[in-house]
């Protein structure tokens, strides 16, 4: 029976991290360099906002701003659930909504063909404008997902970053066995570990980011490898008998040693 436990992996003494929760992190930039971004970085403060990403990434495109993406690690549904009282309940009707949602627009496509748009590069991203007939059952379903989903989630965070446009792609990564198609956020894709491998399992809605927030994004992200670079020396020149290296500022152009 699925019961949804997954054992909580040691805490590193960093931050309080989980050892699983750092391992998400790490497949999720390696899957992420995988697919074309070649700059990514952990723990990425987000422009205008006050969350911090798990991982940021940007993969450049020819003659103008790049694609971003933010992937989030959730290890354990604790990370998921704020309210575990009727979550039994709630998950349910989740699932009662999502078939509801998933039959709606499965029909709509087949009415309404001219609704398709080409709102991306990349053609297994694009969407439907299912708001331009303003269908009244198919609005009722996504107001009562997204409030189930806040009910059984964590949501704000989120909901948030798709809001604000934070990045083009948005992605929870977490165990396979805590994959559950109707519990993702709504325009959130998702990437599902299984023996140290990540699976894309549910695709992301394609997010218009403004130019200037892609640029912002990717100047954060060089900001964070730098410091985890600069991190990475500081523990290096602790347990290593070589000199360590002073990057005390000098001169324009130059570095001290």
């Amino acid at each position: 029976m699925d019961t949804g436990v997954v054992r909580l992996a040691p805490r590193n003494s960093r931050g309080g991290e989980t050892a699983a929760h750092a391992r998400l992190k790490r497949l999720a930039l390696l899957w992420a360099q995988a697919q074309g971004y070649s700059a990514c970085a952990m723990e990425v403060s987000l422009p205008r906002c006050r969350y911090r990403a798990d991982v940021a990434a940007y993969r450049s495109q020819p003659n103008e701003i790049g694609t971003t993406a933010i992937f989030e690690g959730k290890q354990a549904l604790v990370d998921l659930r704020r309210d575990n009282g009727s979550s039994a309940e709630t998950r349910a009707r989740l699932g009662e909504v999502f078939q509801r949602r998933q039959v709606l627009e499965k029909n709509l496509r087949v009415h309404y063909p001219k609704l398709r748009i080409a709102d991306s590069l990349f053609s297994e991203f694009d969407s439907h404008d299912f708001s331009a007939i303003k269908h009244r059952g198919y609005a009722r379903a996504l107001r009562e997902l997204s409030a189930l989903q806040n009910r059984l989630f964590d949501c704000t965070k989120f909901e948030t970053l798709l809001r604000y446009r934070s990045a083009n792609l948005f992605f929870l990564v977490l165990p396979r066995e805590l994959f559950r198609e109707p519990e993702i956020p709504l325009g959130w894709g998702a990437l599902a570990e299984s023996n140290g491998v990540l699976e894309l399992v549910c695709k992301p809605v394609w997010q218009e980011s403004p130019p200037e927030k892609r640029l912002q994004l990717l100047q954060r992200i060089a900001a964070a490898g730098t410091r985890a670079l600069i991190a990475n020396w500081k523990s290096h020149s602790t347990t290593s008998s070589s000199p360590a290296i002073d990057l005390r500022y000098s001169h324009p152009g130059s570095v001290e040693y």
